[in-house]
């Protein structure tokens, strides 16, 4: 008596321990522990996000609304009282025929001049510095940590060690210059006042910033491989045309973004002008950061305060955008040579 045959599905195959394929969701829908994983990032974001919230874009969008008020000491108690003026205070802030607009100008051109002799000086000297660390020498360790001491001090007691340096009598530098090296006579020079303030917070600004500089070019140095100096050498290349043909083609991306952060980081630097001068720094050393301080917490006129804050925040942007399209566009023709 013969059985009828019987067929055996794949799936059901001796060997085949495979689990059997579960079926898909209808319209391929994920599940929803996939869905919890794929949120998960932007959960943990989400603080972040809310503390950005709270710590910068809240006040920005309330200084844009105060600069079209007349925000005054009358008003302090509920500045949503304050009458709006229109573009009233930014008229005011760039008339350069009245004394409000004349002053800010002012404090523009010094603050512009500033920023460029510190962050070129800060460029150029912690270059020089990243360069020369570059060799192998005794001691090289020990002295890449004292460069870096100015940048790793906090800010405000490093600005007021060096505002009793500065002191008139009884300061370092006074000390030195004219009573141990006899140089600017016997007279004591007054580095806080007049025009000798912009040079003192030049000083202060170029030491407590040229150790960044340092930091970031001495790692992108890192990159360059000791191949490329030592055959440069071998073709007779000196010491000048190595860094001039090596090193800083290799670090220029680096560099562009370096400079771009000291730009924005000197521009807008309050701390250091705070700390040395206090609240009304000399006419010498009136940047515009400081500027705006007093236009607003000094003569208590917070509507034109907010206005120069907002105008300063366009040129920052301006500049930025230019100087970002520039590069870019540098760095393309770079490459399509």
């Amino acid at each position: 008596m013969t059985s009828a045959p019987t067929t055996i599905l794949p799936d059901a195959e001796a060997g085949d321990s495979r689990p059997p394929a579960r079926a898909r969701r209808p319209g391929g829908v994920r599940r929803p522990g996939r869905l919890r994983r794929a949120a998960l990032p932007y959960l943990l974001l989400l603080p972040a996000l809310l503390l950005e919230l709270l710590i910068h874009l809240v006040p920005m969008v309330m200084g844009i609304t105060m600069s079209f008020r007349e925000l005054t000491q009358f008003y302090i108690r509920d500045w949503s009282r304050a009458p709006w003026t229109g573009f009233d205070n930014y008229e005011l802030a760039v008339d350069v025929n009245r004394p409000v607009g004349e002053a800010l100008l002012g404090s523009f051109v010094t603050t512009c001049l500033f920023t460029l002799l510190s962050v070129g000086l800060c460029w150029l000297l912690g270059t020089a510095a990243a360069v020369f660390m570059q060799e192998t020498f005794r001691g090289r360790g020990i002295l890449r940590a004292l460069f870096l001491v100015p940048y790793a001090l906090p800010v405000y007691a490093a600005v007021i060690t060096w505002a009793f340096m500065f002191q008139r009598d009884n300061g370092m530098v006074n000390h030195l210059l004219h009573d141990q090296l006899g140089l600017g006579g016997a007279e004591h020079t007054f580095w806080l006042l007049g025009d000798n303030s912009f040079w003192a917070l030049l000083t202060v600004s170029v030491w407590k910033g040229w150790p960044f500089a340092f930091l970031i070019v001495m790692a992108a140095l890192q990159n360059i491989p000791r191949d490329l100096y030592e055959a440069a050498a071998l073709d007779g290349a000196g010491i000048w045309q190595q860094i001039r043909r090596i090193t800083l083609p290799s670090v220029g991306a680096v560099n562009q973004v370096l400079i771009l952060v000291l730009f924005l980081w000197t521009f807008n630097d309050f701390n250091t002008p705070f700390v040395l001068f206090g609240k009304s720094a000399p006419e010498a050393a009136d940047l515009i950061s400081i500027h705006i301080y007093q236009s607003s917490f000094v003569t208590w006129n917070f509507g034109t305060g907010s206005a120069m804050s907002v105008l300063l925040l366009l040129f920052l942007l301006l500049v930025t955008a230019g100087y970002l399209l520039f590069t870019s566009r540098s760095r393309k023709d770079a490459d399509a040579r």
